[in-house]
């Protein structure tokens, strides 16, 4: 039996750890790597055409199955286009392995060409990046990287000369076990028996709800139904939260709607349950405020605590439920229920009112009609800027549907290399990108990936020839708009021209109908829906503090536009909601 190099190693622990695939572009110095994935059955090498795609692809497959995913770039300026999507997934705590060849060892320090210092350079973007200098130490080195990712929850990266990637590997060392998953994280007696005194005392608590709520809905809900609580969310707490949620006072942040805004700023108590929620402008400071989160540094890092809580949200909310006193009193929560309703009720229309006359059309329409012929088990995936707010305000989550983008990292580009990723876990679940043209274009080049392996993503392209978001800001700046024009092809046939299907729609009326016609496609598809760079008008209200670099509205202000079929869902809590 020929002996091992250290590539063939290290691709066996990376199955070892599960990993499925390897997203990456080939290059000298990964060379080794590449072989040893195309020898090993249990791994597919997946060519994409950049590698920042392989970053977003990777940390899209992490969020999706919650499992380690790895990407791969060749020394020098191969590896440095990982940096952006590496950021993203690290910042979404998606458990992620990067490898980063490198130049030849005994060239390290000299002035070599193509040389950086991948094992620097990475170092704010992920828990853990070492560069490995010996064969003897890569097992160890590897298996660390990969139990940080895991146990942390981000990126770690590896740093691996082509040389010694190439060189055999050490007699085989007995098999480590490796962590590929974490552990439940309950809080201690005494934050514990403190929270339960504090919402015994409250009249009127809210509970504000991130991403950290993921497997823990019914708790919530219970929680909620038990304290008598308003429950709003952050924009990733969206897909775990708003469904079946009779509580549901809409989101708050740059994006918000309904009365989370109300609801967190009216309350005697609030309650931050799994969030890293980052505008603390949105937050109170004259309420007593509660954080639970399994991330110790999250805690009291957005705005001042009354009581810090290092926990999961759903082991910790099991020790609350048993032992809170129940609330008797709902007029708090009738009241944010009602103010939720009519604040969606209030501009519900502007997105209903003659669509099907209106051309450009109505980018909030496309959204809504989209939101009605998906798949209840759809992926989504979002790029930054305007369609943030249409999936914000228009997908409805349903406990199956998943919602994912650069929600915390907030790259452009980021929908199509996240759909890549989504779709290699399951070639069956349909996924959409919900593109914009400045996104889209930007990496468009790997539309070919999907083309050359066929994968049936679905790109649905918001193509309002502008980079509108940025427009946006620029206007609440006071500032003229300038450079945020696009001239654009048209991208229907440039996806037929790549060997995949296109269609554009400029009518209302031709839109369901495209949009149904593509998704029955069985290969990629993409329909690039002309839309109204216009769609959006400035709040009435705005504070300054509350416009960033992302976004610009307050969240107890809707942007003109609507809230799709959120406001049937409020209307219908209110009315189950029982009057004592």
């Amino acid at each position: 039996m020929a002996k091992q190099n250290v590539a063939e190693q290290f691709v066996d622990i990376l199955t070892r750890a599960g990993v499925k695939r390897l997203y990456g572009v080939v290059g000298d110095s990964l060379n080794p790597v590449v072989d040893a994935v195309r020898r090993n059955s249990a791994i597919d090498w997946i060519h994409v055409r950049h590698e920042e795609t392989a970053a977003f692809a990777a940390g899209a497959e992490a969020q999706i199955t919650g499992k380690l995913a790895a990407c791969a770039g060749s020394c020098g300026p191969g590896n440095l286009h990982l940096i952006n999507g590496l950021y993203d997934a690290h910042r979404s705590m998606a458990p992620v392995l990067a490898l980063a060849s490198h130049i030849p060892s005994s060239e390290i320090g000299l002035g070599y060409f193509q040389e950086t210092h991948p094992d620097q350079l990475f170092r704010e973007c992920s828990h853990y990046s070492e560069l490995i200098s010996s064969p003897k130490q890569m097992p160890r080195l590897l298996q660390t990287a990969i139990q940080n990712a895991v146990g942390r929850s981000g990126v770690s990266v590896v740093s691996l000369p082509g040389d010694i990637a190439a060189e055999p590997a050490p007699e085989q060392a007995a098999e480590t076990a490796l962590v590929t998953s974490r552990p439940t994280v309950r809080p201690g007696d005494a934050e514990i028996d403190r929270l339960v005194e504090m919402i015994d005392e409250a009249d009127k608590v809210t509970l504000f709800c991130g991403s950290g709520t993921a497997g823990a809905h019914a708790e919530v809900m219970e929680f909620a139904g038990k304290i008598k609580s308003p429950v709003g969310h952050a924009l990733r707490g969206k897909e775990w939260i708003q469904y079946d949620n009779p509580f549901d006072v809409g989101m708050s942040g740059l994006l918000g709607y309904g009365a989370a805004y109300e609801a967190t700023h009216e309350c005697d108590l609030l309650i931050l349950l799994g969030t890293d929620f980052p505008y603390n402008a949105f937050l109170p400071d004259d309420v007593l405020i509660a954080q639970v989160d399994v991330r110790p540094e999250h805690l009291g890092r957005r705005s001042k605590l009354d009581l810090a809580v290092w926990g999961d949200v759903r082991e910790t909310l099991r020790c609350l439920i048993p032992r809170v006193r129940e609330k008797t009193n709902r007029r708090f929560l009738e009241r944010m229920l009602k103010k939720h309703a009519d604040a969606l009720e209030g501009v519900v229309k502007a997105y209903t009112r003659k669509v099907e006359k209106h051309t450009p059309i109505h980018p909030e329409y496309v959204a809504s009609v989209l939101d009605e012929v998906a798949s209840d088990d759809a992926v989504f995936t979002v790029d930054t800027g305007m369609c943030n707010v249409w999936a914000a305000r228009y997908i409805s989550p349903n406990g199956r549907r998943r919602v994912i983008g650069s929600f915390s990292h907030g790259s452009m580009a980021n929908a199509l290399p996240m759909a890549i990723g989504a779709q290699f876990t399951d070639r069956k679940r349909q996924v959409v990108s919900m593109s914009g043209d400045g996104g889209f274009s930007m990496l468009m080049g790997d539309f070919l990936t999907l083309v050359q392996y066929d994968l049936p993503v679905k790109v649905v392209l918001f193509n309002n020839s502008s980079l509108g978001m940025v427009e946006l800001e620029m206007l609440v700046a006071g500032l003229p708009s300038y450079g945020t024009t696009n001239k654009n092809p048209d991208f229907a046939a440039v996806a037929q021209a790549c060997g995949a299907y296109g269609v554009r729609v400029e009518k209302p009326k031709d839109l369901a109908g495209a949009l149904k016609d593509a998704f029955k496609h069985k290969g990629p598809a993409l329909v690039d829906v002309v839309t109204d760079p216009n769609a959006l008008s400035i709040p009435p209200k705005i504070k300054a503090e509350m416009v960033t670099g992302f976004a610009l509205s307050a969240s107890k202000m809707v942007l003109d536009g609507g809230v799709g079929r959120m406001v049937q869902m409020a209307r219908s809590n209110l009315r189950n909601v029982p009057r004592l």
